[in-house]
């Protein structure tokens, strides 16, 4: 049955918890399920699916029409879904590693992180390695030879922006821009010598309060060609879903991954496209979420 689904729901339990940061925490999930999750690598989403508020999986649906019968769940025993980046995976192993931004305990997976501990069950939900076909799910796509990158991203962006960088030719010229709530939040990760990662702690300012000017002096060598410029039609992020990726390499000038809280990615995107004269073919941009708003699977 799971061998013509493109996606599918794995059970797992929780394996380990680790602590990386005081907004990070990385799960470890384990299960013999789990050597048939597709390694797609980059910025692979995967969706977690979290016990019910009666507690438990009871009624959720391991079928194809899963999902149909998911959202016809009452919401007293439906099982919440967020959405989240594969960290790293470890097919050989049936283990998945899941890095968590923790904000306080206002959602359902806050509440369920802050509370997990090792032998917990939960279901995740990801790419079919048994499907012969493309899985979808990655959306950074490299650009040719030669190209340098920009990445940029909050907190929820992080994760994703370290298993791009660790997957990067060496060969890689750009940066990363990683806007987090504080200066401990900054981890070591592997990138190209090439690549200049620079971490940017806001602490008590507003969510892009770092991130946009870092991204605008970054981009500052950019030099419009005559009519390059365009304008990009607004998108109102409190009733809009913002999600426009390339769906091939780019050989332009740079290509440029931006995610994190939409408003904020909405200005860069603007400010790329619009003022820098950037190709939108070269721009990948994602609202992941929006502030003041929880996500619905």
């Amino acid at each position: 049955m799971t061998a013509t689904m493109v996606w599918r729901l794995f059970s797992v339990e929780v394996k380990a918890v680790a602590q990386l940061s005081p907004t990070y925490t990385r799960f470890t999930f384990a299960g013999p399920e789990l050597k048939d999750f597709a390694d797609c690598g980059y910025d692979l989403r995967l969706k977690l699916v979290l016990p019910s508020p009666a507690g438990g999986f009871d009624a959720l649906d391991h079928g194809p029409d899963w999902y149909t019968i998911w959202r016809g769940t009452p919401d007293e025993v439906r099982n919440p879904i967020r959405t989240y980046t594969a960290r790293q995976v470890r097919s050989d192993l049936c283990e998945v590693d899941v890095d968590v931004a923790l904000h306080g305990d206002a959602g359902p997976a806050s509440r369920w992180a802050r509370a997990a501990r090792p032998g917990d069950r939960i279901v995740l939900m990801g790419p079919n390695a048994a499907h012969p076909g493309p899985h979808g799910g990655v959306e950074f796509v490299p650009p040719a030879p030669g190209v340098p990158v920009l990445l940029a991203g909050d907190e929820t962006a992080v994760p994703a922006i370290a298993a791009i960088l660790e997957r990067l030719p060496a060969d890689t010229r750009g940066a990363a821009l990683l806007e987090v709530p504080y200066p401990a939040d900054a981890l070591t990760l592997t990138a190209p010598a090439g690549v200049d990662v620079r971490w940017l702690p806001r602490e008590d300012l507003p969510h892009g309060s770092l991130l946009v000017p870092a991204v605008q002096e970054a981009a500052a060598w950019l030099v419009p060609a005559p009519g390059a410029a365009a304008q990009v039609e607004d998108v109102d992020v409190d009733t809009d879903i913002l999600w426009e990726v390339p769906e091939e390499s780019t050989a332009g000038t740079l290509y440029a991954w931006l995610a994190g809280e939409a408003a904020v990615i909405r200005t860069l995107r603007r400010h790329l496209v619009s003022e820098r004269g950037l190709d939108r073919k070269s721009v990948a941009f994602m609202g992941y979420w929006r502030q003041g708003r929880t996500e619905d699977a």
